[in-house]
């Protein structure tokens, strides 16, 4: 096994550890973050009906800088979005990922502007 292959199955086995104890409701719903090599993802999920109740993306935008600044302008647009649906906690799913530069950077933003997890 490669060594990129070894690391993406650490990875999935990471997140589906992590998801076994996180589940989102509609009172306290679960923020999923994604960051691939380009952009920065955040959804806001419902998994008791299954559904996104928001999401902040840099897809499709003009924002320039490093990663982590655009994680931090995505951590505040989905803290927004959260709040304008009337949601102040959430339970935080890291994706597998470690808790740490770009991932805090959107965390942070999304303290900051309100939510609470």
């Amino acid at each position: 096994m490669s060594n990129l292959s070894s690391k993406l199955l650490n990875r999935a086995l990471r997140a589906r550890r992590v998801r076994a104890k996180v589940h989102g409701t509609a009172e306290r719903p679960r923020l999923t973050v994604t960051i691939s090599n380009k952009h920065v993802n955040a959804q806001l999920i419902d998994d008791a009906n299954g559904k996104t109740i928001a999401y902040a993306t840099t897809v499709g935008t003009k924002q320039t800088g490093s990663l982590s600044e655009q994680a931090t302008i995505v951590g505040a647009d989905i803290a927004k979005k959260a709040l304008k649906k009337k949601i102040t906690t959430v339970v935080f799913d890291r994706n597998g990922r470690q808790y740490a530069k770009r991932l805090a950077a959107l965390a942070d933003a999304a303290r900051k502007e309100g939510l609470e997890f």
